[in-house]
């Protein structure tokens, strides 16, 4: 009797414990609500598991917030706004998470920038770092350095088992990844980071390298295991540079992501064993600097990806297979070996597969022995893939070495194949698609004619997540029956429940104005998207015109021009950061001793465009002079004249030979280059790299006149480095200059239809001699 009175009271007491301890796992949430920095600090300080630390709504500036505490998964501590979008974290701010289970969510980043390395750490230092934690349902919002050239992060993580989900994160224009996974630790390795379900909106092009979106690792740890996971994110109009995402650790994982209309692609640049699955490249013929997946190293797997109008080339295009450095250090390029690309579609892409791309044994009287390209892929399977035209692409194939290790298996296409290489394993077909929806275009019945190859019994699902059986199984990424009502792109998966992405256009502001006070002052009311209008007549200017929202100024009748005549001492306008000016119709005229546009001297944080049409500028230093910092996405002048300067634009001071470089596009065409004394272009990129777009350069139309007289060089157009140069249809007469440009005959550089009379002649230097930067 008595043991089984033991017996009930031990079972007694494990209920008992039992129900304690599901007691305090569904323990009532403990709201603190604080209203400043000090109240924030104290509830902290003081935090359990299960208490939601919220901020009161309104402006937290300048506030560096070190949120630490012990969580756990059931019961994690909380910091969150009290109304989501309503907590503006502004100024010189950041966010450090260290210890177990915090979740940081609804917060609104905006107006200001980091002091320090990072917007949002997953480590306060290197003693209290963060695992199994959360940021959700936040914003961040152009909140980028003053200084371009100061290098920051936006999310930094570190630990294992970290995740951020559901945020929008948009504008980051300054030096660095917007998103960085550090590996430097083994506290840091096998972290198996959750990077889901987010929005990155558009990242403005930054005319230079480390210009990333994600970047997983760094060379020093590329043969490091990560096991990150990049799920379900769109990646909207990423511009940074060539690598949207630079995964360089081992076993990482790309799945179901959108990269919509951006320049650049996937790179796996280091690291080896990463699954790319399900993902959708969407370039819609807007650039053909738009990419897809680029491959560097062994063991990596391609499966049913959608690929749909990507035009990109070379390091850009829809499949590029690299060639590697024999013996390559670390920071360079291994040989790609053992690569599986099966089950894609490619619809309407130009030559989607190219290989051995980066080829540069042409290079090397100016490349050491050590950056030469030679070691050609091998062991790579491509097979199973579709590719569609609905225009015939006869090029599919783009090869830069021979392709011997590629073993080519059962890829059809849908007209001939005239490629340099024609392998069995691409196989000319008669087949349809049908459009099911947006951009979505599939095959009208299976072609269950597919390769078995090795381990690829692994390939279960499709693009939709639908099963491949034996029974029903086809080449490209999506197998029949589809679900009805498919979308190709849902952008409700993605980012925060309560941030408006797309904002309403405002209506267009048209403003007359007949007076210089009266442009001086409604320039400085006008809002952006402002047209000033200028009546007929002369406006005598004495100050510096400020642009920094978009702004275009043009007279009342573009037959009878408006004349700007500037006595201001330095500039006539100065061009800050988001500034946008379009000068059209205008006749705008200095009195030599300043310049016509200038840059801010420091903190040009992000891009100004500058837009000349239909305009005439006379009697001015230099028409374009811009700071070391500055950068330009375009300056475009059309249909204008440009005379009596000593130089037009200068866009040279990015000498940093690092890869940087003052404007992504300028255009010159259909314009008059008159008497100007010293350069027409000075457009500089400096360093051996091939991580950045590289410059473009469009001279088509124009016509160059007694320009180059005291160019101590005797060089009329400069242009080293860019990487993208066409100089077509243009007149040079009377330059007395003993060169027009040197053009890179390895970037394909040559003049087209110019004529030329007494004005020097062009020169081309195969293999230009850069700086190497490694």
């Amino acid at each position: 009797m008595k043991r089984i009175v033991s017996i009930l009271s031990l079972l007694i007491l494990l209920i008992s414990c039992k129900e304690i301890a599901i007691a305090n796992n569904l323990k009532p949430k403990n709201d603190i609500k604080v209203k400043n920095i000090t109240e924030l600090r104290n509830a902290i300080k003081s935090s359990t598991a299960g208490d939601n630390i919220i901020l009161a709504n309104g402006i937290w500036k300048d506030v560096e917030i070190k949120f630490y505490g012990k969580g756990t998964k059931e019961n994690p501590i909380v910091l969150k706004a009290e109304t989501p979008g309503k907590v503006f974290i502004e100024g010189v701010s950041n966010l450090k998470l260290a210890g177990n289970f915090l979740e940081v969510r609804d917060l609104y980043f905006k107006n200001g920038y980091t002091p320090s390395n990072a917007v949002i750490q997953f480590k306060i230092n290197n003693d209290s770092i963060a695992n199994n934690c959360k940021v959700t349902q936040c914003v961040i919002e152009e909140f980028t350095q003053p200084d371009r050239d100061v290098s920051d992060h936006w999310v930094e993580f570190w630990g294992r088992h970290n995740e951020l989900s559901n945020n929008y994160i948009t504008g980051k224009s300054n030096f660095g990844p917007t998103v960085r996974v550090f590996l430097d630790g083994n506290e840091h390795v096998n972290n198996y980071h959750q990077i889901i379900n987010n929005h990155f909106g558009p990242r403005p092009r930054k005319g230079g390298p480390h210009g990333e979106t994600i970047q997983i690792g760094d060379s020093e740890t590329s043969m490091t295991p990560s096991y990150t996971n990049v799920y379900n994110n769109f990646f909207d109009r990423c511009n940074g540079e060539v690598e949207i995402i630079s995964s360089k650790s081992n076993f990482n994982e790309f799945k179901n992501n959108v990269f919509f209309e951006s320049e650049g692609s996937l790179v796996l640049r280091h690291g080896n064993y990463a699954k790319i699955d399900g993902n959708v490249f969407i370039g819609n013929d807007k650039s053909d600097q738009m990419g897809g997946i680029r491959v560097v190293n062994t063991g990596h797997w391609i499966t049913n990806n959608y690929f749909y109008k990507i035009n990109g080339n070379s390091f850009r295009s829809a499949i590029a297979v690299m060639n590697g450095i024999p013996k390559s250090s670390l920071n360079r390029y291994n040989q790609v070996t053992d690569v599986v690309v099966a089950h894609n579609s490619f619809i309407d892409c130009k030559s989607p597969w190219q290989f051995s791309v980066g080829s540069n044994v042409s290079q090397k009287e100016v490349l050491p022995k050590s950056e030469i390209r030679s070691a050609r892929p091998e062991r790579v399977v491509i097979a199973n893939n579709l590719i569609y035209n609905e225009i015939a692409d006869t090029n599919p194939i783009v090869n830069y070495d021979k392709v011997d290790g590629v073993n080519f298996k059962n890829n059809f296409i849908n007209n001939e194949n005239k490629s340099e290489v024609k392998p069995a394993g691409l196989i000319t077909s008669d087949f349809s698609v049908n459009k099911a929806a947006t951009d979505l275009f599939i095959l009208k019945e299976n072609n269950p004619d597919v390769y078995a190859g090795f381990d690829f019994e692994t390939i279960t699902k499709d693009f939709f997540g639908n099963d491949r059986t034996a029974a029903n199984n086809s080449v490209g990424a999506i197998v029949n029956p589809i679900k009805t009502n498919p979308i190709l792109v849902d952008k409700s998966r993605f980012g925060t429940n309560w941030f408006l992405v797309e904002k309403p256009k405002a209506a267009v502001n048209k403003i007359t104005v007949s007076s210089s006070a009266e442009l001086v002052n409604q320039l400085k009311k006008a809002v952006s998207g402002t047209i000033i209008v200028l009546k007929s007549g002369t406006f005598k200017v004495d100050e510096t015109l400020l642009i920094d929202k978009e702004i275009t100024i043009t007279s009342s009748d573009a037959k009878k021009r408006s004349k700007l005549v500037f006595t201001a001492a330095k500039t006539a306008f100065e061009m800050l950061p988001k500034g946008n000016l379009i000068l059209k119709d205008i006749i705008l005229m200095g009195n030599k001793s300043q310049n016509a546009f200038t840059t801010l001297d420091k903190n040009m944080s992000k891009a100004y465009d500058l837009s000349i049409e239909n305009t005439e500028i006379s009697n001015f230093k230099n028409v374009l002079e811009v700071s070391k910092g500055s950068f330009s996405d375009t300056v475009l002048v059309n249909n204008s004249v440009i005379k009596d300067c000593d130089n037009a634009f200068l866009l040279n001071k990015e000498t940093n030979d690092g890869g940087d470089y003052n404007a992504e596009f300028v255009t010159f065409t259909n314009s008059k280059f008159d008497n100007i004394q010293g350069l027409v272009l000075d457009y500089y990129r400096g360093g051996y790299d091939e991580s950045t777009i590289g410059g473009n350069l469009k001279l088509q139309g124009n016509t160059f006149t007694n320009c180059g007289k005291a160019q101590p060089e005797h060089i009329l157009i400069k242009n080293r480095g860019i990487v993208f140069v066409e100089i077509s249809n243009n007149t040079f007469t009377n330059n007395p200059v003993k060169t027009i440009a040197v053009l890179w005959g390895e970037k394909g550089q040559e003049p087209v239809n110019n004529t030329i009379t007494n004005s020097g002649k062009f020169e081309i230097v195969q293999n230009l001699e850069m700086k190497l930067m490694y």
